[in-house]
């Protein structure tokens, strides 16, 4: 077969440094969008991106000649960078080191962007911690909660 073929869906999860809710509602708009180019930068295709103050999430499509943690550390640093330069107030602002990376099925996809798009709602009850661990058992992800949240 001379061409690849791929559907290559992926549910990014990452927050700032030690959880500060940097991500205001005043700026959380404006870093969303600033994300969604970063994603297409990366030659991805961003299906839903959404935050609260303390984390993101985004579904994309990406290229199956890209690593996956080459596109999110340049997303990230780019993103870090553009943070600085346009919100002043956000001088001391960082994204945590490691993110959380689930493949989605096809069949999953409307269901994956509804969860991400209700994130200010889910977060009322529940806290980042309990979610990403829930992610992670789910996915059946090995950890060890001393390094979790490093």
């Amino acid at each position: 077969m001379p061409q690849s073929y791929t559907n290559l869906l992926v549910h990014v999860v990452f927050s700032t440094k030690q959880r500060q809710p940097w991500l205001e509602p005043q700026y959380l708009p404006q870093i969303l969008d600033f994300l969604r180019g970063g994603i297409v930068e990366q030659k991805g295709i961003p299906l839903e991106i959404n935050g609260v103050a303390d984390h993101v999430h985004f579904l994309a499509k990406v290229r199956q000649d890209r690593a996956l943690s080459d596109i999110i550390r340049d997303v990230k640093a780019r993103s870090s960078g553009w943070i600085h330069r346009t919100f002043p107030d956000l001088k001391e602002f960082a994204w945590q080191k490691g993110f959380g990376a689930f493949s989605v099925s096809q069949s999953q996809v409307k269901k994956v962007r509804e969860y991400i798009r209700k994130q200010e709602e889910h977060h009322r009850v529940v806290p980042f911690q309990d979610e990403f661990i829930e992610f992670l058992k789910a996915n059946e992800v090995e950890y060890d909660e001393r390094y979790l949240w490093d």
